[in-house]
């Protein structure tokens, strides 16, 4: 399974992955909301003969029309990261270009004409910076981008004018949240203009113990300046967390320990298992790997089996719809699988 998400990253044991998204618009066209038909299909062919058309770039990116995949494979690359829920639901041409290390992904027509991203596992916020620049300058060779000298690149939305740029971290904080203290730091983020939210980003639940930061200012700050003070914000929350984690193993060993393998044996020995509950089970196990509490299970092996598990990629890699209660059989069929229980 090639992709960032089956990856181990620096700080694994807090930052699952981190990535910097530009928002970018065409100097000719309305926005993607005020489009015409035809519009929205010239900047669809625009931004794929780009990349494609590129002799360097080509052989290194896939283009996926969006309306000719079915529900469950848009929903298979939302879990993966690749694109945002709000593309995966659109009903106008829309599409994808993804690196075949799944590393970039350009998405077309979302909330606005561009949105590219770049994504590597851990904290490597400086190194998706870095690609996503690189992409940005290949992509603006042949497109005029939507550009102010005072407010900076134009955006459908207000708050993404200036750099058009997100930079976010993925953070498994399971001490965090049982010690109550993560109330602390997401009151401490809305101060200083950071959003939390969660597994898949805006709207989004922080399932599993897996919150994602990310700036809410763009304008006045080169991307140079977010990334930073991102990357500064996220090594104050490793530190309480691992602090936190510490403290709980040593204020009480068996108590931390008990709670880990019971949770690793219901998640290996189960028959049914729901997206919800597994996500649960998951940050346990991963939080005892983490602490040296279970051996001989890696964190690479982990985010596998947490992107194999989700509804739309466990349909996708069976090959057809399933109900509600068949996919918790399968998802538990697949961990035992994963995890070498054959009970």
């Amino acid at each position: 399974m090639p992709g960032w998400y089956v990856e181990d990253g620096p700080e694994s044991d807090v930052v699952v992955s981190s990535r910097v998204r530009f928002a970018r618009n065409f100097e000719e066209y309305p926005f993607p909301s005020k489009m015409t038909r035809e519009q929205g299909q010239s900047v669809l062919n625009a931004v794929r003969d780009a990349v494609l058309n590129n002799s360097s770039a080509a052989k290194n990116f896939v283009f996926i029309d969006i309306q000719q995949m079915s529900p469950i494979d848009r929903q298979a690359l939302v879990e993966m990261h690749l694109i945002s829920p709000d593309l995966a639901e659109s009903q106008k041409q829309s599409g994808v270009l993804i690196s075949k290390d799944e590393k970039i992904s350009i998405m077309i027509n979302e909330e606005d004409h561009l949105r590219i991203q770049c994504i590597y596992p851990g904290m490597q916020l400086d190194q998706a910076l870095d690609l996503c620049i690189k992409v940005d300058g290949l992509l603006e060779e042949n497109i005029r981008y939507a550009f102010d000298d005072k407010y900076g690149y134009l955006t459908c939305c207000p708050t993404n004018i200036g750099t058009g740029m997100r930079a976010s971290v993925m953070l498994h904080l399971p001490a965090l949240t049982m010690t109550g203290y993560i109330r602390n730091i997401l009151d401490a983020c809305s101060k200083i203009g950071i959003a939390v939210r969660g597994l898949y980003g805006e709207n989004s639940e922080a399932s599993g113990n897996m919150f994602q930061i990310s700036n809410q200012v763009t304008l006045g700050q080169s991307e140079e300046e977010i990334a930073s003070n991102i990357k500064n914000i996220t090594s104050q929350i490793i530190e309480h967390e691992r602090s936190l984690r510490d403290q709980l193993y040593k204020q009480n060993p068996y108590r931390l320990e008990d709670k880990v393998l019971r949770s690793f044996g219901l998640f290996t020995n189960a028959r049914i298992l729901s997206s919800e509950e597994s996500l649960k089970l998951l940050s346990d196990v991963r939080l005892g790997v983490n602490m040296g509490i279970i051996k001989g299970i890696s964190t690479e092996k982990l985010n596998e089996i947490m992107l194999l598990i989700q509804p739309g990629y466990l349909q996708k890699i069976t090959g057809k719809p399933l109900s509600p209660e068949e996919r918790d059989i399968k998802r538990a069929e697949i961990v035992r699988n994963k995890l070498g229980c054959s009970i």
